[in-house]
């Protein structure tokens, strides 16, 4: 299958918050400008996570654990596809959310995670497939699943992260 030049580019250009499906010139204008506006607004001082260092973070943690083995033992690498899911996740994150710490798993998952108290954390592990696995615990309830990621963040998720400063 052949695809269009113009539909290409407007994929390509879709990279932050709006992923448009369209691919006539205005729907792909349309994206463009949306995604614009979205990082501009991530990169705000006040309001975005950009601010924080966490996607300085996130890089590092990506480009010290490409190897095999990074653990000293049998750890998987981190690969690309891993860390673009885990940019486009914090990325898709509402831009006043609390700054989550960063790790990486053995399978060569990338791990955010947000704690306030030792039973209120959520832990959400982003793997080079697009899905996000999380396990929350919440005072006595724990809670665990997981939800294909297409460029939004899933209602759950978002959720179980403000259940973590709540109160």
């Amino acid at each position: 299958m052949i695809i269009p030049p113009d539909i290409a580019i407007c994929s390509a250009l879709t990279f932050g918050q709006i992923a448009s499906r369209g691919a006539s010139p205005t729907a792909c204008y349309i994206a463009r400008a949306s995604d614009a506006n979205w990082q501009r607004f991530q990169s705000s001082v006040f309001l975005g996570l950009k601010a924080s260092g966490v996607f300085e973070d996130l890089f590092d943690v990506f480009v010290n654990n490409q190897k095999a083995g990074w653990d000293g033992d049998s750890a998987e690498p981190v690969v690309q596809d891993t860390y673009l899911n885990a940019y486009r996740f914090l990325e898709s994150l509402p831009p006043a959310i609390q700054v989550p710490s960063i790790g990486v798993e053995p399978d060569g998952h990338i791990t955010f995670e947000w704690y306030k108290a030792p039973r209120q954390t959520i832990s959400i592990s982003v793997s080079p497939d697009g899905f996000l696995y999380y396990s929350a615990l919440m005072g006595l309830r724990k809670t665990n699943g997981s939800e294909p990621f297409f460029g939004d963040v899933p209602k759950i998720v978002l959720e179980l992260i403000g259940k973590v400063y709540a109160e």
